[in-house]
């Protein structure tokens, strides 16, 4: 027996778009949603005065970095999950993705947050029944990679 190949539809992308643009968090630092797919997502942030962390070089605050890695890779877990819990009527499976969460979140940062935009960008590694694990990177509005995130979420 074969599936026919998963994709986000329109309701689908306005659902996760939703859910991400109404946590407060995520409103203060201007994070928003570029691209939503199943092999990917990418969001970006705009440089403001009140997200530096060092001031004497004008640099974005490292948790800023973290925050932004860890949202991209929420909402590709949480793609993940729709895909995986597809065969479920809507109000099991929005039960189920209320309880998406970090475990776990490494960020490695490899160069300051110069410039006055960021782009994340989230890829899956693996997507389990319970638990995702994600990949996202952080380029300047240069092309410089800032820093690289490896999560793991529990997705239900």
């Amino acid at each position: 027996m074969t599936h026919a190949a998963f994709t986000l539809t329109d309701e689908m992308n306005q659902a996760i778009s939703a859910f991400f643009q109404r946590i407060p968090f995520n409103q203060s630092l201007g994070i928003t949603i570029d691209h939503l797919s199943t092999e990917s997502v990418r969001m970006s942030l705009p440089m403001k005065p009140e997200l530096i962390g060092n001031f004497v070089h004008g640099i974005l605050h490292g948790g800023v970095i973290a925050t932004i890695l860890d949202v991209s890779g929420g909402a590709m877990a949480l793609i993940g999950a729709f895909e995986r819990h597809q065969h479920l009527d809507s109000n099991e499976r929005m039960a189920r993705l209320s309880k998406l969460g970090t475990i776990d979140l490494r960020i490695d940062y490899l160069r300051p947050g110069r410039g006055q935009s960021f782009t994340a960008n989230a890829v899956m590694l693996r997507s389990g029944n319970k638990v995702a694990v994600v990949r996202s990177e952080l380029h300047s509005d240069d092309g410089t990679l800032i820093a690289v995130g490896t999560g793991t979420y529990l997705c239900g």
